[in-house]
């Protein structure tokens, strides 16, 4: 009995292992894919051709520039706390990773359908910005250290717009899971009544992702590389993972909040669709991903002050808002889901 139990738990293990891998793998890769198509995107903005020569098409640059930064030597300040040093950038890896452990790509596509899934995802934002301040900080570095400094005072101004943006939809909705949420827009997606709540929302989500015109956590023309200057060789390699990793998840997040997800209006769909939803998600998740890029090549940097200005003066009032708009309507109509 102790042995068929043993052998039931490994089988668990593995499969659940599998589970994970099965999205975690393609999600390395798109995180990969997605350097590359941002300076191609970005080399097209500027009329200029961007790489091309590793690979057709310069499509295997991203795997050389990963093998590039692996074999570069690791150099640690030697006034900096080295524990706190090395687990700065793994926190910022594991928490952007973990995001995609709730998201749905299709019906049943997920390794964990969430009841909480918006609650989950609020905590693992939030508690991303921690690798942020611990880089800094632990680096003993002037440039890092406001690069830490820069980042709380965007966190202060940009994490109310983001949750007063999907507490909009959480209202509209009476649902925190993901799939619920996709469900409902099989009619009408959100970003048809609800533009005005998705432009403030899209604009938190940059400064979330520290995207120009929001990058004051980097800022390379002012901090050198901002919070990880210091850093250098795998430590590098994990802070640029887990910053494009969030873009993607942001994205990705941003499609099923407002597009849907992986359904169609119910004027295309038909049983074929079902086996294409991760495609139709992925296609969605793409438009996202151009527009981060799109904007990094338009948009000048604003300042911190700039950036506090915006979101407590111009968008937390329209927040605010909608946030006793949409319930209005709703009871007004007697739409309410609750």
């Amino acid at each position: 009995m102790i042995t068929n139990n043993f052998m039931l738990t490994i089988i668990s293990i593995l499969l659940n292992l599998i589970d994970v891998l099965s999205v975690m793998l393609p999600v390395i890769l798109a995180i990969a894919f997605m350097t590359i198509i941002e300076r191609k995107q970005l080399a097209a903005h500027q009329r200029r051709v961007g790489p091309n020569t590793v690979g057709y098409y310069g499509i295997l640059q991203p795997f050389a520039d990963a093998l590039k930064l692996i074999l570069k030597e690791t150099i640690i300040p030697s006034q900096s706390n080295k524990i706190l040093f090395y687990l700065a950038p793994v926190s910022t890896l594991v928490f952007s990773l973990l995001g995609w452990g709730i998201i749905p790509f299709g019906q049943g596509l997920a390794i964990s359908d969430f009841s909480l899934g918006i609650l989950y995802t609020f905590a693992l934002s939030s508690l991303g910005v921690y690798g942020v301040l611990l880089a800094g900080w632990s680096a003993n570095s002037k440039y890092a250290f406001l690069g830490s400094l820069r980042s709380t005072a965007a966190m202060i101004s940009y994490e109310l717009i983001l949750s007063s943006a999907i507490l909009i939809i959480i209202l509209l909705t009476g649902s925190l899971n993901f799939t619920t949420i996709i469900e409902i827009q099989q009619a009408i997606w959100f970003i048809i009544p609800l533009f005005p709540v998705f432009i403030f929302y899209f604009i938190s989500i940059l400064a979330e992702t520290s995207r120009t015109p929001f990058d004051l956590q980097e800022a390379e023309s002012e901090l050198v590389a901002g919070f990880f200057t210091e850093h250098s060789s795998v430590p590098f390699v994990f802070f640029f993972l887990g910053e494009y990793s969030s873009i993607v998840l942001f994205s990705c997040l941003t499609a099923i909040l407002f597009l849907g997800g992986y359904n169609l209006p119910e004027l295309f769909v038909n049983d074929s669709f079902l086996n294409i939803q991760a495609i139709i998600l992925g296609l969605k998740t793409c438009i996202f991903c151009f527009f981060f890029v799109w904007f990094r090549a338009t948009l000048p940097r604003l300042r911190y002050d700039q950036l506090i200005y915006l979101c407590w003066l111009n968008l937390l009032p329209v927040a605010v808002a909608f946030i006793i708009l949409v319930p209005s309507i709703l009871i007004a109509f007697d739409i309410s889901p609750y």
